[in-house]
């Protein structure tokens, strides 16, 4: 049954209870039960009564001497069949038209291969952007928005061995790198700056006449599975204050696993 708004009713006490289990899988780790009732807004005591559900069901488990509470053995197979079935990459990729659309800009939806970042997914946008990249480009690492979305948020062992070898290059090719210095120091520098922004970008003098930036599609641990790309010819377009930055970051965040607070 739907309401008029077209919502699906649900089932009152069944959020409740759906709700102390999101409080528990937003802990660090066991925590008492009057720290999840007053997490949820709910009196200790039927609190208490869903956790014993859980209990039963597998869902949670209770610590010995301590009594607290954590999520049970079943709660991590429902979160391992979760992660099996969901796929990233064509979830997103589905998105990308009305990406470009909106933004008025080429989209790139890029994977980590054993090449580095290659792109996986192009859309074009209205405005017209003449570059030899395509499906199947691998970008650099450290001077292009894909790369260095994909170095801020990948795992560090995934991409150290490419990381390495571009930075030897740029220790020996100064001109390669303009805004950060080819040390250790200074990638965490620039990993640091990424990060606060929350999205990559460079401008047109690492390619001529293109701008870009880049952001993470990030999985349950906060690393990235995907990153995407808007490439454009207006050096405007690429500073958080714009609407096609500030729309890039809203359809990554959509399609990212984003841990919701209780």
């Amino acid at each position: 049954m739907a309401d008029e708004g077209g919502q699906t009713n649900g089932i009152k006490s069944l959020d409740a209870a759906l709700r102390v289990l999101a409080s528990l899988s937003g802990q660090n780790g066991p925590v008492p039960l009057s720290d999840i009732a007053r997490a949820c807004k709910m009196p200790p005591s039927k609190v208490h009564r869903y956790l014993a559900s859980f209990l039963r069901a597998g869902l949670v488990k209770q610590e010995g001497p301590s009594g607290r509470y954590d999520l049970g053995l079943e709660a991590m197979q429902l979160g391992l069949a979760a992660i099996a079935r969901h796929d990233f990459v064509n979830h997103t990729a589905d998105g990308l038209a009305e990406l470009a659309a909106e933004t008025e800009m080429t989209v790139l939806l890029s994977v980590w291969g054993n090449g580095g970042a290659t792109v996986v997914r192009w859309e074009r946008g209205i405005s017209p952007t003449v570059t030899s990249m395509g499906l199947g480009t691998t970008l650099p690492l450290l001077n292009s928005a894909t790369g260095r979305a994909f170095l801020a948020w990948a795992p560090p062992p995934q991409i150290a061995k490419l990381r390495d070898a571009e930075l030897r290059r740029a220790a020996r090719n100064p001109d390669l790198l303009y805004d950060f210095k080819a040390t250790t120091a200074g990638i965490d520098a620039l990993i640091a700056s990424i990060r606060a922004r929350g999205y990559a970008s460079v401008d047109g003098k690492f390619i001529p006449g293109l701008v870009a930036a880049a952001a993470p599609i990030l999985d349950w641990q906060q690393e990235a599975q995907a990153v995407v790309t808007l490439v454009g010819t207006d050096p405007q377009e690429i500073t958080q204050r714009t609407n096609s930055i500030q729309r890039l970051l809203a359809f990554c965040a959509e399609h990212s696993v984003i841990r919701k607070s209780p």
